[in-house]
């Protein structure tokens, strides 16, 4: 298996774990970056860049990117509380007070807060969009807008899969005058930061073959200890998942039958709840940027002030998720460090992805991470391989505090 890139002196841990996920958890192409305080300590690649070539003929390379998934939602939930930042946004204001049509159908009290924090109580559409409306800009939120809450909103949380991004983006828009989520990202967090990561492919990145090709995993077969996951899902999650009446169900089947997500007009449209594409160091980059200032050309640019930094992880909700039915925690717009997807450590913030994709930043170790994969397992919050790159990390801090090492050396692959 050959794997390209560095790590930084004591962070080797995390080499390995990438290479056991090739080897022992059946990866076919992935990435993953991290900083500390700002600076890249890991940034390595390897495998395909297609997960259907199965021959080896299109390595994955430095500037590979994949759709992320729902790890696009921590991207995305930067965009309002920007606008929070700047007075643009009351996060205690109510919806409809920006998007008059929403008010109706027992709305009226859904505040800017539950839509980051999913207290909303629109998890589900009673008609699921067909893929053409669900791209299509004003069909998403004019669906939402329509919807009776499935509970009083406010009076309990459930992870809004693919409703949060129709909510996010036309709050957005209604706010900046119409300018979308995806535009907002990359006028005003990409650009700046030189980030490869887009809500919305534009058509010279696709043309360039920016982002490979996903598709689906099957979970390898256990081979021996760290292969292959540890524990079978509760009876009650995976009832919740196979019942057609379930809101579970029905909250990851609001669009019916889901985008092929390879589609050039798929990755060209914005879902900021979904479609994001990003390189590892692309998502591990913005992540660094939330919590201080990142090095290179960009020094000196910061996303997150201190305070809108406590007002991403501070606790919302928390406890058994009406979607997910395990027990989850977020911030506003951010999952929180805790048992369904662990961070770092109890203060970390972030959002993984469906199927394997992960970013977060953990502020009291400096470390931003980003990890991308071409292949999608089974998994909703806590990949094993994401996992396995996780606990590497913890290892090289532990180490690194015990040694002395600063990660100033840096090691080529």
């Amino acid at each position: 298996m050959d794997v390209h890139g560095t790590v930084a002196e004591g962070f080797e841990p995390v080499r390995d774990a990438f290479i056991r996920n090739f080897t022992a958890l059946g990866e076919r192409g992935a990435a993953v970056a991290v900083y500390r305080d700002g600076r890249k300590v890991v940034d390595l690649w390897g495998g395909t860049r297609d997960v259907d070539d199965t021959e080896g003929t299109e390595p994955w390379r430095r500037g590979t990117a994949q759709v992320v998934r729902s790890a696009t939602k921590g991207v995305a939930a930067a965009v309002p509380l920007l606008l929070h930042r700047r007075g643009e946004l009351d996060l205690d204001a109510p919806v409809g007070e920006y998007w008059p049509e929403f008010k109706g159908h027992g709305k009226e009290r859904v505040l800017v807060r539950h839509v980051l924090n999913h207290r909303a109580g629109l998890p589900v559409l009673d008609r699921p969009l067909t893929p053409e409306e669900a791209l299509d800009p004003l069909r998403g939120p004019a669906a939402v807008a329509a919807q009776a809450p499935a509970w009083e909103p406010g009076t309990d949380h459930g992870y809004h899969a693919l409703t949060y991004g129709w909510l996010l983006d036309e709050l957005v828009r209604r706010v900046t005058g119409g300018r979308g989520a995806g535009q907002w990202i990359a006028d005003e967090i990409a650009r700046p930061l030189g980030l490869d990561l887009w809500v919305g492919l534009p058509e010279a990145e696709e043309a360039a073959g920016r982002a490979g090709r996903v598709g689906r995993l099957e979970d390898p077969e256990p081979s021996g200890p760290g292969t292959g996951p540890r524990l079978r899902p509760k009876r009650a999650v995976t009832e919740a998942y196979t019942d057609p009446g379930s809101l579970t169900r029905r909250a990851f089947a609001a669009i019916t039958p889901f985008p092929d997500q390879n589609d050039p007009v798929y990755r060209a449209a914005a879902l900021p709840a979904a479609n994001g594409i990003a390189t590892a160091d692309g998502l591990a980059r913005f992540y660094a940027a939330l919590i201080g200032e990142v090095d290179g050309v960009t020094r000196g640019v910061r996303l997150f002030d201190p305070a809108t930094m406590e007002l991403a992880r501070a606790e919302e909700s928390a406890g058994p998720d009406r979607i997910l039915v395990v027990g989850t925690r977020f911030g506003l717009g951010y999952m929180l460090h805790g048992s369904a997807s662990p961070f770092l450590s109890p203060g970390s913030f972030g959002h993984p992805g469906r199927g394997g994709s992960l970013g977060f930043a953990d502020p009291e170790a400096g470390v931003a991470l980003g990890y991308v994969t071409n292949g999608f397992r089974k998994t909703v919050t806590a990949d094993p391989r994401a996992q396995a790159l996780v606990r590497a990390v913890r290892t090289s801090l532990a180490r690194a505090g015990s040694d002395g090492s600063d990660g100033s050396d840096v090691n080529r692959v």
